[in-house]
């Protein structure tokens, strides 16, 4: 058993349950009843459904989370209400992709993307990694309205925004373990920075809890892991500084051209029974897939940094249609450019473009730390106020580029054989004086990159 299935023990009382996932394959969702006021447990095992107030396994009895409960009856977390059929998984990304366009105004592309990560979302505990998505742009852009349009139609969703504090967020994530929807994701005051910054670099994962101090009733130090493994959409007016954190994101920008005309100022009474309609027919899209969807790791792509692979591909996995699966890569792509283009602006691209080309020419089998600094300065020296020294470029050398230094002869080296690692490096900050040296190499001494 796992998920979130609180408060568990082995004398067989009433454990509250929102999800769980059986050994024996059977599914456990909780669901909500607004107009009855009440909660029950959706059970899927052997093909078939039940509706009930408890299940029992293993000389436990798991119960719903009550009716009463803050967040469910004031809506910070939707639920469906009981699984409903749909006829076909076309039609059903076909029923989201109008639901989205009705009540949001994204490019062709992010609304399909949008529709397929709505899928994923209810899938999302068969993977072991997801990708998060953003809307960026300026208040006025549309940029709320999209958040609640998809967000409505995910799995578990949990509404958030700037002004929450921390902690709740924490304690519904581990709790209820469904989707993040966070509005005004800049965040107010750093230490609130760096709390969310945890969840959204951690949650991408799985197995990567967040540990935050607990004291028990005995006043006894307990810490305890906040699992925030999900999937999440946000919205922001700008990026993150975290250039990892950058890369967990598909975005979309707001704001770049005028708002369709069809799309209604404010939402309608129906909105509401839209989406429980919807979020009906996705339980019974979980209860028939969550064993059948798997990783496919034949839509890996080579140009593709790894870390881009491994959070596109549950995306992927659950994409049908071969010209989207197309239309992903090619969103990554660009992604991983943008990135590489960020990191070409770095110290760091600075002092490797001056590692490239002095190891490209040098025929000593080490490299001075001492004349990378003396290079640096007459290249960049001007842009930095603060003194550069061998003490400073070594630590950007071991710290940031992860490259082999030692000191020989009283002054601290590179051996020639990170060769190799610096060409990786190269491709990873977009660093290419290669072509402009192969062509300065009219003796021969030089072989191609990497000999």
């Amino acid at each position: 058993m796992n998920d979130a299935t609180a408060g568990r023990n082995d004398r067989g009382r009433a454990v509250p349950t929102v999800s769980d996932v059986l050994q024996d394959g059977t599914l456990i969702e909780l669901v909500y009843r607004p107009e009855e006021r009440t909660t029950l447990l959706g059970t899927y095992t052997a093909g078939r459904w039940t509706l009930g107030k408890s299940v029992d396994v293993a000389g436990q009895r798991l119960v719903p989370f009550s009716p009463s409960n803050n967040l469910i009856k004031n809506e910070v977390v939707l639920l469906p209400s009981e699984p409903r059929i749909y006829e076909s998984e076309q039609s059903l990304i076909s029923e989201i992709a109008g639901f989205i366009h009705r009540y949001a105004d994204l490019t062709p592309i992010f609304e399909q993307v949008a529709c397929h990560y709505v899928l994923l979302s209810w899938l999302y505990d068969a993977f072991n990694e997801l990708p998060y998505l953003r809307l960026r742009g300026d208040f006025g852009t549309g940029k709320t309205r999209s958040l609640l349009t998809i967000g409505s139609l995910c799995y578990k969703p949990f509404f958030a925004s700037g002004a929450s504090t921390v902690s709740p967020i924490f304690h519904t994530l581990d709790a209820f373990r469904g989707t993040l929807i966070f509005d005004e994701a800049d965040f107010r005051f750093s230490d609130e920075r760096s709390e969310i910054v945890k969840i959204l670099n951690n949650g991408n994962m799985r197995g990567f809890p967040v540990l935050r101090t607990v004291m028990n009733g005995q006043r006894e130090f307990n810490p305890r892991a906040f699992h925030v493994f999900g999937p999440k959409i946000v919205a922001t007016r700008g990026r993150y500084e975290d250039r990892a954190l950058e890369s967990r994101f598909i975005t979309e920008e707001t704001g770049g051209r005028p708002l369709r005309a069809d799309i209604p100022i404010n939402l309608p009474e129906t909105f509401k029974e839209e989406a429980r309609e919807l979020r009906n027919k996705l339980l019974l899209y979980r209860f028939h897939r969550r064993y059948e969807v798997k990783l496919d790791p034949s839509l890996v792509d080579p140009k593709l940094e790894p870390r881009i692979n491994q959070i596109m591909l549950p995306l992927l996995s659950v994409v049908g249609d071969a010209a989207l699966r197309d239309e992903l890569k090619k969103a990554a792509q660009r992604t991983q450019l943008s990135l590489i283009a960020e990191r070409g602006l770095l110290m760091e691209a600075q002092v490797l473009e001056i590692v490239t080309e002095l190891m490209w020419i040098s025929r000593r089998p080490v490299l001075a730390v001492g004349e990378i600094t003396m290079s640096f300065i007459n290249r960049y020296g001007a842009e930095y106020e603060r003194p550069i020294t061998n003490r400073w470029i070594g630590s950007v050398l071991r710290n940031k580029l992860n490259l082999q230094t030692y000191k020989s002869h009283g002054i601290y080296v590179i051996p020639l054989s990170e060769k190799e690692k610096v060409e990786l490096l190269c491709e990873r900050y977009g660093v290419n004086v290669f072509a402009d040296n192969v062509m300065m190499d009219t003796e021969g001494d030089v072989g191609t990159s990497g000999t």
